[in-house]
C-alpha cells in the first residue's frame, strides 16, 4: 500500500532518529525536561498545584504571569518558598496577552498597557530564576485583524523592552498562535518573520505549541525542527487539548524531533498546557479548581510522555 504523505515525512524523522540512536548514543542519555503551565490550574493555590506537580515527578513549572498590575501577581519570596519546598523550579513565564495589554492594538493605552505588563513580569521572572517569558504578538481571542498595520506596531511597541530582556537575562520567546485565536502569526515561519521585524537581541526565539500547529503546521514535526535552535519551549496538549493520551496526536513523532534538536539540555522546555478545546482559553485561569480532574489530567501525561519517551529510547 502506498503510504500517505504525512506517513512519509513521520518516517523520515523516524529514520534519522535511528540513525542519531546509533552512530551518537550519548546524545540521549539526558532526558527531555518536562515542565507544566499553571495557569489553566484556574484559582488553585500555588502550594496545591506544586504538591501535584512533584507527585508527577515534574521539576519544572511555567508560571502564570499574573502581574497585571503593580500589587498583582506571585510574590517572589513566597513563589521561591513554595516551589523549593516541593523541588519545583521556575523554567519561565506564560505571559498573557489580551485585548486589554495587546502589543498591537490600534489604541495606545493597550500597548503602554502591555509595555508595563511586561516590565513588571521580566522582573519577576529574573528574580525567581525563569528563563525566558512567552510573548503573544497580538490579543488571544481577537482572530479579527483590526488594520495592515498591526504587526508594525507590535514590533516596534514590543522593540520599547527589548533591552530589558537582556539586561534581566530573560528571553522573549514569541508564541504562535491557530487563527481562531489571533489574527497574525500562526505558524513557525509567522514568528520567524516577526522576530525579524523586532530586529532586536532579547527577541529570537520561539514558543511553539503542538495544538496550534495541528491547525496551522503541514507538518508538526518538520516545523520543529524548522525552528531549530530558536525553539526554547514546547507547550503540549493532546489533539483534543486534554491529557496527553487522550486523543490522536503522534507524540512520538514529536519526542524524536526534540531529541534531533538536541532539547534534551538546559534551557529547553516540554510544557504540557492542556486548556480543552474552545475559541478563548483565557476564561479558564479564572475558573474554579476540579482537583481529581486535575491530578488525573497532570499524572496521566506525565506517565504517558515518559512512556513513550522510554519506548523510543529503548529503555
Amino acid at each position: 500500500m502506498i503510504r500517505q504523505a504525512y506517513e512519509l515525512k513521520n518516517e523520515k524523522i523516524r529514520e534519522a532518529f535511528e540513525v542519531l540512536k546509533k552512530n551518537d548514543p550519548k546524545r540521549l542519555e539526558r532526558r527531555l525536561n518536562l515542565s507544566w503551565s499553571n495557569w489553566g490550574f484556574g484559582m488553585e493555590s500555588l502550594a496545591d498545584t506544586a504538591e501535584r506537580l512533584q507527585k508527577a515527578g515534574i521539576g519544572f513549572i511555567e508560571l502564570h504571569g499574573n502581574h497585571y498590575g503593580p500589587d498583582l501577581g506571585y510574590r517572589k519570596e513566597e513563589t521561591l518558598d513554595i516551589l523549593g519546598a516541593h523541588g519545583i523550579k521556575v523554567a519561565g513565564i506564560c505571559g498573557m496577552f489580551s485585548a486589554d495589554n495587546d502589543l498591537s492594538s490600534n489604541r495606545a493605552f493597550q500597548r503602554q498597557a502591555a509595555v508595563d505588563y511586561l516590565k513588571r513580569e521580566i522582573e519577576f521572572a529574573a528574580s525567581v530564576g525563569g528563563s525566558y517569558i512567552l510573548v503573544v504578538p497580538g490579543a488571544v481571542g481577537r482572530p479579527t485583524p483590526y488594520d495592515a498595520m498591526e504587526l508594525a506596531r507590535s514590533a516596534e511597541t514590543l522593540r520599547l523592552v527589548a533591552d530589558l530582556f537582556v539586561s534581566h537575562g530573560v528571553k522573549a520567546a514569541i508564541e504562535p498562535i491557530r487563527s481562531a485565536e489571533t489574527s497574525y502569526v500562526h505558524t513557525i515561519a509567522d514568528a520567524e518573520a516577526y522576530i525579524q521585524s523586532v530586529d532586536h537581541p532579547g527577541v529570537q526565539h520561539i514558543n511553539a505549541d503542538v495544538y496550534h500547529m495541528q491547525s496551522e503546521e503541514s507538518h508538526i514535526g518538520e516545523a520543529l525542527l524548522a525552528a531549530g535552535d530558536r525553539l526554547l519551549n514546547l507547550h503540549m496538549a493532546d489533539s483534543n487539548r486534554c491529557a496527553l493520551g487522550d486523543g490522536s496526536l503522534d507524540l512520538d513523532t514529536v519526542i524524536m524531533a526534540l531529541y534531533l534538536l538536541g532539547f534534551n539540555r538546559d534551557g529547553r522546555y516540554v510544557t504540557p498546557e492542556p486548556l480543552g478545546p474552545g475559541g478563548d482559553p483565557y476564561p479558564a485561569m479564572y475558573g474554579k479548581p476540579d482537583k481529581a480532574l486535575l491530578d488525573r489530567m497532570v499524572l496521566q501525561t506525565a506517565a504517558y510522555f515518559r512512556e513513550r519517551e522510554d519506548v523510543l529510547l529503548g529503555r
